[in-house]
């Protein structure tokens, strides 16, 4: 699995077992939801660090506890070569 997949899947999980949405989540992390909303549609595969940490600050968890989960366990990343384009 990729680790962008890994990080999305994860995310719906915290909400879910929060019973709350997405939206609300953006919210009580202090993001915009619409930061949130390009992450989670694939949009972007890319989320920062410190995003990430406001997220799991929102859910009251710590980064420790967003990572401690078997979706972690055989994550990849994307190939930067497939992903930047070069110049000529």
């Amino acid at each position: 699995m990729l680790l962008c997949t890994a990080v999305r899947q994860r995310i719906i999980n915290i909400a879910s077992e929060r019973n709350i949405t997405l939206h609300k989540l953006a919210l009580n992390s202090g993001i915009p939801y619409s930061t949130l909303s390009s992450f989670m549609n694939a949009k972007s595969n890319s989320i920062t660090l410190t995003t990430l940490l406001h997220l799991c600050e929102g859910a009251n968890i710590n980064l420790e506890d967003f990572f401690k989960d078997k979706l972690f366990q055989d994550v990849e990343a994307e190939d930067v070569r497939d992903t930047v384009s070069t110049k000529k």
